[in-house]
């Protein structure tokens, strides 16, 4: 089987679907307290990693074997369980951990399901928000609030005299070239909160995301989110967006084309 047999998509998207409530359910009955930060960069920057994204990271590790065994899974905290399967979970347990340890309810709990290195399915989870996004095939996906469940589109009609741009360089892009950018400075009005961003723009709230450095955990289970809600990504540079690094997403394809050309002073 070369392709991902569309036919399949309910058992993983039923799994994921069941995996998010347990997910809050689990943070609220026992990550819900204090907990201990450590920085993975020593002294080199600062790069936070707590004793919940661990505990995160093995809980959705054992969901993952308990159902798929043979599956292989990466995750940021306890890096790659190999095997011979075709089937690749990506893991991020806890999505802006900057967020998570002061105390900002825009962290989230990011999973997808690789087929031969493609994501198919996406889980962005946010346990205090109590509210999830996850994708049920290639061109449909849901936001689920408080249980409701909602189907999303981006805002594929917005013109670039309306666009709403949700931005953040996280410190990776330095000063000087930030002024090789005054366009897009001038338009970065609304506030970028990691992965809750890209999941607003899916569901049709904001129309362009910019983000630096997003590394495979961060990025695959946002793609087929985004791209099942009708939006368009890639880096900077319009390559894959599997590749991660320098992320662009928009809302339809005529503004993403405006706005690689105005980050191409900065895209090489």
């Amino acid at each position: 089987m070369d392709q991902f047999n569309s036919k399949n998509y309910p058992i993983y998207a039923n799994f994921l679907n069941k995996l998010a409530n347990e997910l809050t359910r689990f943070y609220h009955s026992k990550l819900n307290k204090p907990f201990k930060i450590s920085n993975k960069l020593k002294g080199k920057g600062y790069d936070p990693v707590t004793t919940s994204d661990k505990a995160f990271e093995k809980f959705i590790r054992l969901r993952i074997k308990k159902k798929f065994p043979n599956h292989q899974v990466i995750g940021e905290e306890f890096g790659h369980k190999k095997s011979k399967s075709d089937f690749t979970w990506i893991i991020d347990p806890i999505d802006g951990t900057r967020s998570f340890v002061i105390g900002n309810p825009t962290w989230s709990n990011l999973i997808s399901l690789n087929y031969k290195g493609i994501p198919i399915l996406g889980l962005a989870n946010f346990p205090v928000l109590k509210k999830y996004y996850l994708n049920y095939s290639d061109k449909i996906a849901y936001v689920v609030n408080n249980g409701i469940r909602k189907k999303i589109s981006v805002n594929k009609k917005v013109k670039f005299k309306n666009v709403k741009v949700s931005a953040a360089f996280h410190g990776w892009l330095p000063l000087d070239k930030q002024k090789k950018i005054p366009q897009i400075l001038k338009l970065m009005q609304f506030p970028c909160s990691d992965a809750l961003s890209y999941s607003h723009l899916a569901e049709g709230r904001v129309d362009i995301v910019i983000q630096c450095s997003n590394k495979i955990w961060d990025i695959h289970p946002l793609i087929p989110i985004i791209k099942a809600a009708g939006g368009y990504i890639s880096t900077w540079d319009n390559r894959d967006a599997i590749n991660a690094g320098n992320i662009l997403v928009a809302s339809n394809k005529i503004i993403h084309n405006k706005f690689l050309k105005l980050l191409k002073p900065v895209s090489k």
